[in-house]
């Protein structure tokens, strides 16, 4: 079975744990800390979550590709990639989980 958790339930689940904080501060505070990752890998830097995992850019380069449809050849531009690598700690727990 899966579960998907989106922004609002983050908050609110973060909301819930945390007694002495409201939920619009949790809901400014994550606000805040999607904001700062995506600023800083938009200006190419490198995030780096100790436990958790780190977040870069994959660059690629521009290529020959081909349209499927028509067969022609059409030039892909270059681009970035958001890109995850889970930490150690999390991929360990992920692991233990399924096995």
């Amino acid at each position: 079975m899966t579960s998907i958790i989106n922004k609002s339930d983050l908050i609110q689940d973060i909301a819930s744990r945390c007694d002495y904080i409201t939920d619009s501060d949790v809901d400014s505070a994550v606000r805040e800390i999607l904001t700062l990752l995506s600023k800083n890998l938009i200006n190419n830097s490198r995030i780096e979550i100790r436990g958790f995992g780190t977040f870069c850019l994959h660059h690629r380069d521009a290529r020959q590709g081909r349209n499927p449809k028509t067969g022609e050849m059409v030039l892909v531009p270059a681009k970035s990639i958001p890109h995850f690598k889970p930490g150690k700690a999390l991929r360990e727990g992920v692991n233990e989980k399924w096995m």
